[in-house]
C-alpha cells in the first residue's frame, strides 16, 4: 500500500469515526424497563408493542422485565430495577403521602366481578348472608372495599360481618369455585372472564358498584406508574412509551387477527375463554380521560379511605393532584 493511499484510508476512517460520534447519540434508542407480572395480561400489550416495533418508532428500546407478583412489581420500581409498572392510583396516592413522587397514567378500566354458579339460589347481595365468599386481592382489595361500601350504603348490609370472606390468589379462587367449595367469588376481570365462559352468572360488577355509589362507571383504577422526577427528566421518552401503549391498544381493539396471533400467550383452553378474554380486554381500554374522571377518582378515593383506613391509604387524606401524570393526554370524555 502506497503512503498516499494509506493516508487517504486513515483520513476516511477518521471522518467516519467523527460522523459516527455525531450521529449515534441522535439516533440511539433510550431504554425503558417495564416490569410486568410474568403471566399477567399486560404481557399481551407488550407483545403487540414489540411485534409492531411501536416503541422503536418512538425512539425507545423496550425491555420487558418479568416479575412474580404485584408486591414484586412495587419493590422493583422502588428499588430502581424497573422504570414503569402497572399499579393502581390508590397505591400512588399512598406513596405520595409518604413523600415518594410516583405518578400514574391510566392503563385500563377493566375491573372485577362477583359471580355465582348458574343454578345458585343467590340472586342479590342480600342472599350472600352466611355464605362463603371468595375475594381476590386480600381484605384491602379495592373491588372488595367498593362492594362493601355499595352493600352498606344501598342495603345496610355489612358483607364483612355477614358473609364468610375467603381471601386467596385468583387462580385458587377459580378452582375452589368450580369445585363448589365457595358460594360466590369476587375475582379480577380476567379470572372472572374464565368463569363466565364456563357458564357462571354475574351478580354485580365493580362498575355497577361505582354507579350505585354515585360515581361514573368507566373509571380507570390502574395505570402506568413511574417516578415523576424520572418522567420530567425523560419526558419525551415517557410520552413516547405512552403513545406506543395506546397504539398497541388501538390495534388490539380493531384487529381480530392480532388476537389470533396472541392466543398462545392467553392460555385460553377453548374458544369461549378466548373470546371472553379478548372482549374483556377490549372493554377495559380507556377511550378518554379528563377532569370528570379525575373528580370520580377523588370521590372513589374518599370512599376507599373511609372503609379501608390507614391500612389501605396510609397517611393520605385526599387524592393528591400529582397522582395523575399531566403531560400526556387522552381526549376528554363527552358523556
Amino acid at each position: 500500500m502506497s503512503g498516499s493511499y494509506r493516508r487517504l484510508v486513515v483520513r476516511c476512517v477518521a471522518v467516519l469515526g467523527l460522523l459516527a460520534g455525531l450521529i449515534s447519540p441522535t439516533f440511539a434508542l433510550e431504554k425503558v424497563r417495564v416490569g410486568v407480572l410474568e403471566f399477567g395480561t399486560v404481557n399481551w400489550e407488550m407483545d403487540v408493542i414489540q411485534t409492531h416495533k411501536l416503541a422503536e418508532q418512538q425512539g425507545i428500546e423496550l425491555e420487558v422485565v418479568p416479575l412474580a407478583s404485584a408486591d414484586a412489581s412495587t419493590v422493583a420500581l422502588q428499588g430502581g430495577a424497573v422504570d414503569m409498572i402497572v399499579s393502581d392510583w390508590v397505591w400512588v396516592a399512598r406513596q405520595r403521602a409518604a413523600d415518594f413522587d410516583y405518578t400514574l397514567f391510566p392503563y385500563s378500566n377493566a375491573v372485577g366481578e362477583l359471580l355465582v354458579k348458574v343454578d345458585s339460589p343467590i340472586k342479590t347481595l342480600a342472599d350472600l348472608k352466611g355464605k362463603k365468599l371468595g375475594v381476590a386481592g386480600g381484605a384491602s382489595d379495592k373491588s372488595w372495599l367498593l362492594l362493601r361500601a355499595f352493600a352498606q350504603q344501598t342495603q345496610k348490609l355489612d358483607l364483612q360481618a355477614e358473609t364468610e370472606p375467603q381471601y386467596a390468589a385468583p387462580p385458587l379462587l377459580n378452582e375452589l369455585m368450580q369445585r363448589g367449595d365457595l358460594d360466590a367469588v369476587l375475582n379480577f376481570w380476567n379470572y372472572a372472564a374464565r368463569l363466565k365462559a364456563a357458564g357462571m352468572r354475574s351478580i354485580i360488577t365493580v362498575p355497577d358498584t361505582l354507579e350505585g355509589l354515585g360515581i361514573q362507571r368507566d373509571l380507570p383504577l390502574i395505570g402506568w406508574v413511574f417516578s415523576e422526577k424520572w418522567a420530567k427528566e425523560h419526558a419525551a421518552t415517557v410520552n413516547g412509551f405512552l403513545k406506543a401503549s395506546y397504539a398497541a391498544k388501538q390495534i388490539m381493539q380493531a384487529d381480530d387477527a392480532e388476537w389470533v396471533r396472541l392466543r398462545p400467550r392467553m392460555k385460553a383452553d377453548d374458544d369461549a375463554v378466548f373470546t371472553a378474554l379478548r372482549d374483556g380486554f377490549r372493554a377495559g381500554i380507556p377511550a378518554c380521560f379528563g377532569d370528570k374522571e379525575k373528580q370520580a377518582a377523588t370521590d372513589t378515593f374518599r370512599i376507599l379511605a373511609e372503609i379501608g383506613g390507614e391500612k389501605l391509604v396510609g397517611t393520605a387524606k385526599v387524592l393528591d393532584k400529582g397522582v395523575f401524570w399531566p403531560d400526556f393526554s387522552l381526549p376528554a370524555c363527552t358523556k
